[in-house]
């Protein structure tokens, strides 16, 4: 469990803490999109920087080699659909670098133009990298990815220029102490919190591949509990205090 605080007024938050590349991040991604049609729900995105630094990776036979299986699993488990571009172009393409910040730069920027556009962002980045086998960590991709979704080119670029660098290493560096107190191990975490209460790590591999379930159940998870009665309990001999 978690001793991580949030404050939203009345709304639960459930933090999405994530990564561009990540595959069981791609697996979980029915599961965010059915949290944010949750009522009373806000979602909250926190890129953690999986492959940046020294962790950024060039595509090659044995990385290919490496990630197949666990795509194929991911595959079987939700259903979440694997392109031919993907498994023989760009796991094939060793011009290509896997490299987390470029992609969190572009969410961030998504967000700035439109609430909720980060979120969009993710999703659409995670279609465009294991569906249609683009390079996410190219910054022309990811403008064409945002003019997909309805964001002006220049707008777009403005932001992803202004919020690349410093401001994305800081969002990385937040997102990486948020995971720490949560208590989270990887990618991804959801760590859900009620307005100014502790928050507490939910475990979503039960929901994996169950979407319309989860969100029943997230629900439930969101209505914050309901304060004891302070009302005496009366019986036939009097009433306790």
């Amino acid at each position: 469990m978690a001793a991580v605080n949030d404050d939203n007024g009345d709304t639960a938050t459930l933090h999405y803490i994530f990564d561009p590349m990540c595959g069981w991040c791609y697996a979980a991604a029915p599961l965010v999109d059915a949290a944010r049609g949750v009522p009373g729900l806000k979602v909250e995105f926190h890129g953690g920087g999986m492959m940046t630094g020294a962790n950024r990776r060039a595509i090659s036979p044995q990385w290919r080699e490496y990630v197949m299986p666990h795509d194929r699993r991911i595959a079987e488990l939700t259903g979440q659909p694997f392109g031919e571009a993907y498994f023989e172009g760009l796991l094939r393409d060793t011009g290509a670098v896997m490299d987390s910040e470029p992609p969190t730069a572009a969410v961030l920027a998504a967000e700035a133009l439109r609430e909720g556009g980060g979120l969009d962002m993710i999703h659409r980045l995670q279609h465009a990298h294991y569906v249609e086998g683009r390079r996410i960590a190219d910054a022309d991709v990811l403008t064409a990815v945002a003019v997909e979704l309805g964001f002006d080119a220049k707008a777009f670029a403005s932001n992803f220029a202004r919020l690349s660098g410093q401001a994305t290493e800081q969002h990385i560096a937040a997102s990486r102490q948020l995971l720490q107190r949560a208590g989270g191990q990887g990618f991804p975490t959801f760590v859900l919190a009620h307005a100014g209460g502790p928050a507490s790590l939910v475990d979503i591999g039960p929901w994996l591949g169950r979407p319309d379930e989860w969100k029943a159940q997230l629900a439930t998870f969101a209505t914050p509990p309901q304060p004891a009665s302070t009302a005496p309990a009366c019986g036939p001999d009097g009433c306790a205090i």
